[in-house]
């Protein structure tokens, strides 16, 4: 399961380009700012209809046009060939196309196309707020819990609702009724989070014995309230508090995933590169999760496979990538870098001012 082929028109600094590309690995080559990121990002928005950059996403359209067109042909378990495509404007506009019908939900995109992302800044997994983490668990939910995304949904509008009447009610059981619906979404998500989160652990930590063998880490799942209390009664108690905040203080939506060594959470003792190395083995543990339970298979997108690690880690990183028979692209300023194992199912393309080529790869 993989794209085959790949066009981009009008891609920040991309005019045109198709490309055929290789099942197995697919490197981007080019210095720093010759457009190798824009390729990586360009499947990325082609699965999710937006970037992994925010903060540039008003310059995804090249400057000189007024939309993007991206597509692509995807074979799935089946080896039927899938043509999927997306075309954004610049009013904001966006129209998927799949099997050459308009007018698709982008969340038939992701269904298609599972993605997994690494680059500079996705150590904000382990570094950044709960959030990321719940995220990384709703995406496996996404996956292998269909009804999950319609619960998850209906429990957000009902704390929303539910933050809203705390500024207007005077006591506790006039928000019973919202409660009610409310516990049963919370139990039913937590129950799926925390049967998730352990259905990862073994598989997590056979990739961590390959990329961090020296340290042995440890994970726990928060659900986001004392389990030690029904959450009716934690809610009753908290309702005081609430009002005065003005929203919930427990539940889901406070979620967490943690991870510590010796009781000590990670990024207080790991360097850069080894919580790299973390967050590879925790999206290379969950790709293959999928692939164990489902007929879906990721595709792992790399951004600047060399940064912050040195050429023991790479190394690393490079023997598990290469064990886990999946599509693979990856961007890197020097070709040196790319090992040799690669050479019977990848492709070298360099990129220079946005110009895509495919070369022969050096022996």
């Amino acid at each position: 399961m993989s794209l085959i082929r790949l066009s981009l028109h009008q891609f920040r600094n991309i005019r045109t380009c198709t490309i055929q590309l290789a099942t197995g690995f697919n490197f981007f080559i080019g210095p720093n700012g010759s457009g190798k990121t824009n390729l990586i990002e360009a499947v990325y928005f082609l699965g999710l209809g937006r970037s992994f950059k925010p903060d540039l996403i008003n310059q995804v359209i090249h400057n000189e046009y007024n939309e993007l067109f991206i597509h692509g042909v995807y074979v799935n378990s089946s080896k039927l060939e899938l043509p999927i495509g997306i075309n954004k404007k610049h009013n904001g506009t966006k129209i998927v196309k799949i099997k050459g019908k308009s007018g698709q939900k982008i969340s038939q995109l992701a269904k298609i196309l599972p993605l997994q992302l690494i680059h500079p800044e996705s150590v904000e997994l382990l570094l950044g707020a709960p959030k990321f983490r719940r995220a990384f668990i709703d995406w496996g939910l996404f996956y292998t819990k269909p009804e999950f995304y319609n619960v998850w949904g209906r429990f957000k509008r009902l704390i929303k609702q539910r933050n809203a009447l705390l500024k207007k009610v005077s006591n506790y059981q006039s928000l019973i009724p919202w409660d009610r619906e409310l516990i049963i979404l919370a139990e039913s998500i937590n129950t799926w989070r925390g049967q998730y989160v352990k259905s990862i652990q073994f598989m997590l930590q056979d990739i961590l014995s390959i990329l961090l063998p020296e340290v042995n880490i440890e994970f726990e799942y928060y659900s986001g309230w004392n389990k030690d209390f029904l959450y009716q009664s934690i809610l009753e108690k908290n309702f005081v508090r609430e009002k005065t905040l003005g929203y919930t203080l427990c539940g889901p939506n406070k979620a967490d995933f943690k991870s510590y060594i010796d009781g000590v959470p990670v990024d207080r003792i790991l360097s850069r590169g080894q919580l790299k190395l973390m967050v590879c083995a925790l999206r290379v543990a969950q790709g293959q999760h999928l692939k164990k339970t489902t007929t879906n298979q990721c595709i792992y997108l790399i951004d600047d496979f060399a940064s912050e690690l040195d050429n023991n880690s790479q190394n690393r990183l490079s023997n598990c990538l290469s064990t886990i028979d999946s599509q693979i692209f990856i961007s890197l300023i020097n070709e040196r870098d790319i090992s040799k194992r690669y050479n019977k199912n990848g492709k070298v393309f360099h990129v220079k001012h946005g110009v895509i080529t495919e070369r022969k790869r050096k022996n």
